[in-house]
């Protein structure tokens, strides 16, 4: 009951009052430490209080928490050090970070606690040390390890076309290899150590991501833009498209141009992953996520019944036409892409100044210039400038979220030995099994004496104001000139008691 009573505090938003009855409550519990303390006991979540409130994003009951749990070990004047108790909160050893938690809540207010101390130099710390370093290492072994896949499918084995061409569209000369034929010269072999590597590059991706997907859930894994979910999927289809050009070189089945033109595109495009490690580059990285599944897939929707509609009607008036004076829309494929590239604006309209175009022809297209290029492309502009316009102002935060969820990835992946946990274990200190944080304070006294004079100060002209106020609004119509005067002298004496005070703080500045 008192654990459920502990949980049910951190959700109050009397923040004041949640404070002192979470002290009452603990204050009758028997085990104050160990496994039986109330304070660790979890929901059914498998949240304990602590990390309850950093779900929440409850700054105030964390704060609170958080000096709960520190050490002052000395001070001397101004600076002291301080040691915060980290056992919650560092990913080291935890099932269920805590950082992790905060990053992939949908609440903004959690991500603030990042700011907060010892957070923030926890992640700093573990960031600086390990997690850049082995980032940008990853960073440049995937350039790599992409380089080497491209250069086997530029070099491909291919043979010159025997057969003779079906039609005169046929632009084919040349055609894919059978196994027995691909792996013959040096250079073939060279490609085969190429390909090997790619193949044990796509199973090594598939065995790292398949155990997170089980752990975290499809939908928050993949859902969770901070957590790189559109580039999770990204790189698990890329790795898929390699085992299946594989399987197909192996059958020497036709068309593994198919899935190589996929792995290409989406490998290539997973390097934008690895700007998350760089302040510049991070926030847009972000932005494209948001872009691209949020304003683009709900444009698409509108795009392709817009295509649809007026691929057909091309298609229709040009169906009685000779397709060699006007083959842009040929057949209904064709006439498909052409719709598509006239929308984007990518080609103009297709005319051919030697023949008659069909009367229906201009007029649809008029139809379709003001429909997709001035009205829709715009709108699609609109929206992405306000999501532009949104995400810049969160930008810092979101980088930061993203540095987090990124040391996390990193700690959990490589090996212990490469990865020492971060603090200082507490039985140095006479302080048991758990880890802490030193930080090192500076107070200081002037700063906090120059706030005071201000806050005395301004409570002062507040005061002074209010009182000439309510002798203007008491005064008659008949006085209120000789009223104006007076107030405006009362203001003028009593700025004066507070214009001292006002030189004394600017000079101590």
């Amino acid at each position: 009951i008192g654990n459920t009573v502990l949980h049910i505090l951190v959700l109050q938003p009397n923040k004041t009052f949640a404070c002192h009855m979470y002290s009452l409550i603990l204050s009758y519990d028997r085990n104050k430490e160990g496994p039986g303390s109330l304070e660790l006991i979890p929901n059914n979540e498998g949240l304990s209080p602590f990390k309850l409130a950093g779900v929440e994003g409850n700054t105030v009951m964390f704060q609170y928490l958080m000096q709960k749990r520190k050490q002052s070990l000395w001070s001397f004047g101004p600076l002291s050090t301080v040691l915060y108790d980290i056992t919650e909160i560092d990913s080291w050893a935890e099932d269920q970070s805590f950082l992790e938690l905060i990053v992939s809540t949908k609440k903004r207010e959690a991500r603030q606690i990042l700011d907060l101390t010892p957070v923030k130099e926890l992640v700093s710390l573990k960031w600086n040390m390990y997690g850049r370093p082995y980032f940008c290492f990853l960073a440049l072994f995937y350039i790599l390890y992409m380089v080497c896949f491209t250069m086997c499918c530029v070099y491909r084995p291919l043979k010159p076309r025997t057969g003779n061409r079906t039609s005169s569209r046929d632009n084919t000369i040349y055609v894919q290899k059978m196994l027995q034929e691909s792996y013959v010269a040096y250079e073939d072999e060279l490609r085969l150590v190429g390909e090997l590597i790619t193949v044990i590059g796509a199973v090594v991706i598939l065995v790292l991501e398949i155990p997170d997907i089980l752990r975290v859930g499809a939908a928050k894994y993949f859902g969770q833009t901070i957590l790189g979910g559109p580039f999770h999927i990204i790189v698990i289809t890329y790795a898929c498209m390699i085992l299946v050009t594989m399987v197909m070189r192996l059958t020497s089945t036709t068309g593994e141009v198919v899935p190589m033109s996929f792995a290409l595109v989406l490998g290539w495009c997973n390097v934008m992953y690895f700007a998350r490690g760089f302040q510049m580059l991070g926030p847009f990285t972000i932005m494209i996520q948001k872009m691209i599944f949020g304003d683009l897939m709900r444009f698409c929707w509108l795009m392709a019944v817009v295509i649809l509609g007026f691929a057909s009607a091309f298609y229709i008036i040009f169906q009685t036409e000779n397709p060699e004076n006007l083959g842009q829309f040929y057949n209904y494929p064709m006439s498909l892409f052409t719709t598509f590239e006239l929308f984007l604006t990518i080609i103009d309209g297709p005319a051919n100044y030697d023949v008659d175009l069909p009367f229906m022809y201009s007029v649809v297209y008029f139809a379709f210039a003001i429909i997709a290029t001035l009205l829709m492309l715009n709108l699609l502009i609109a929206m992405m400038g306000d999501t532009h316009w949104r995400v810049a102002h969160e930008q810092d935060e979101l980088w930061r979220a993203q540095v987090v969820a990124t040391t996390v990835m990193l700690e959990r992946k490589l090996p212990r030995c490469l990865w020492p946990r971060s603090g200082i274990c507490g039985r140095e200190f006479g302080l048991g099994d758990r880890w802490y944080l030193r930080i090192e304070d500076r107070i200081d006294p002037n700063k906090h004496k120059m706030m005071r004079y201000t806050e005395a100060f301004k409570a002062q002209d507040r005061d002074n104001y209010d009182k000439g106020s309510e002798k203007l609004e008491t005064s008659g119509d008949t006085l209120c000139k000789k009223e104006l005067s007076a107030l405006s002298l009362s203001r003028s004496t009593s700025r004066t008691s507070s214009h001292r005070g006002w030189e004394i703080l600017r000079r101590n500045t």
